[in-house]
């Protein structure tokens, strides 16, 4: 009897080490799920924080972020202080310059007096007449392969307010339209392909290939024939 109920004790306990063990096992492969399950949310996270940091070149800031601001140096709005922030003697020179390359009915000498005046001017720029490159930081302007300035547009590098005066990049992307009596305001990137139509202000980046039209310039559909003709408005 007692052999018996001893046989029967040691299974009974067999049986509960080997229940023990196995759930052991168990929260063992749990947690090791759990910690690979975590680890691989935080692999994922982390990838979409680097694909989000890698594809967001061209979103990472805004114009307005872009711009450099200097506060007005005296009593008065900032232009009254323009010789402060640009040496007269340049201010000639660059206006000079500018003069020629709104007036010239040469493409090659309009390119090759903007990069001597420090801008990035690609091969193929073309800029029509009157069209207006900055006259105080010609050199904050970026011209890529085989754009079109319109007639009488104007690409701004600055802009003087009453309390500061900013300053900022333009780049015009290969390919793209700037179309007549557009503006540009400092800080804007203008996408590869991109049109910006007639008499439009760009006060954001347009991105590739989007025509921009209006004031301010908003994007239009691309089968819209009106933002077609509208962009084509160059001389």
């Amino acid at each position: 009897m007692f052999g018996t109920r001893g046989l029967n004790t040691g299974r009974a306990l067999e049986r509960c080490v080997s229940d023990d063990v196995t759930a052991g096992a168990d929260g063992d492969a749990d947690t090791s799920t759990d910690a690979a399950g975590a680890s691989a949310e935080g692999e994922t996270d982390a990838s979409d924080a680097s694909a989000d940091d890698g594809g967001g070149v061209g979103r990472q800031s805004t114009r307005n972020e872009r711009l450099a601001r200097h506060p007005t140096p005296g009593p008065g709005n900032s232009l009254g202080h323009w010789p402060e922030a640009k040496g007269p003697l340049r201010v000639v020179v660059n206006f000079l310059a500018v003069w020629t390359i709104r007036y010239s009915p040469s493409l090659t000498l309009k390119r090759w007096l903007l990069r001597r005046l420090g801008a990035t001017v690609g091969e193929g720029v073309s800029l029509a007449l009157t069209a207006t490159p900055d006259v105080f930081w010609p050199e904050l302007l970026t011209l890529e392969d085989d754009a079109i300035v319109g007639y009488d547009a104007t690409l701004l590098c600055h802009e003087f307010l009453e309390d500061e005066y900013r300053t900022g990049e333009i780049v015009v992307g290969e390919g793209s339209m700037i179309g007549a009596d557009a503006v540009v305001l400092p800080g804007v990137e203008i996408g590869a392909g991109a049109q910006v139509a007639a008499n439009s202000l760009v006060t954001e980046d347009v991105p590739p290939g989007t025509t921009v039209v209006g004031v301010p310039a908003e994007p239009v559909g691309g089968d819209d024939p009106a933002g077609d003709e509208a962009a084509s408005g160059e001389e």
